[in-house]
């Protein structure tokens, strides 16, 4: 039954994705628009919630305790480094992230620091030299 109702929740959220996106107007000199890549999410994602309604697999057993614990605390990580993402700087606050994640999921802490400072040198580099796409390098209180 929880298949079922994700899956027409899912269903929901993707149609209401894809129509807000055929609203988007293009840009001069864009051949596809600024439509296209969330087309290209919204129907494949409205084919597989109608999957999930139509093909449920066996009732889910929730977990309770430290796995539903270890859960709550991800997603407040990741809600803690959406918020603090423009304020401490793209690399101190994917850093800070993923060392926090890597902590949840068993590792070490220094192995976790070397990770989040990896991960976020590796993409902040792609995103803001590769691709041009600007990123907060620094804290606020430092810019």
């Amino acid at each position: 039954m929880m298949d079922r109702l994700v899956g027409l929740l899912l269903l929901a959220l993707s149609i209401s994705y894809g129509v807000t996106a055929g609203s988007f107007q293009a840009s001069f000199g864009d051949p596809l628009g600024p439509a296209a890549f969330p087309m290209i999410v919204a129907v494949p994602a409205a084919i597989l919630s109608l999957a999930m309604m139509i093909w449920p697999g066996p009732d889910a057993v929730w977990s309770l305790g430290r796995p539903m614990l270890m859960q709550g605390a991800a997603l407040a990580v990741l809600v803690g480094y959406s918020l603090l993402l423009e304020p401490l700087g793209f690399p101190l606050a994917t850093a800070l992230g993923v060392s926090l994640l890597a902590r949840l999921i068993g590792s070490a802490w220094l192995h976790g620091l070397m990770a989040g400072a990896g991960l976020a040198g590796i993409l902040f580099f792609v995103f803001d030299w590769l691709l041009n796409l600007p990123l907060p390098a620094l804290p606020q209180f430092l810019g």
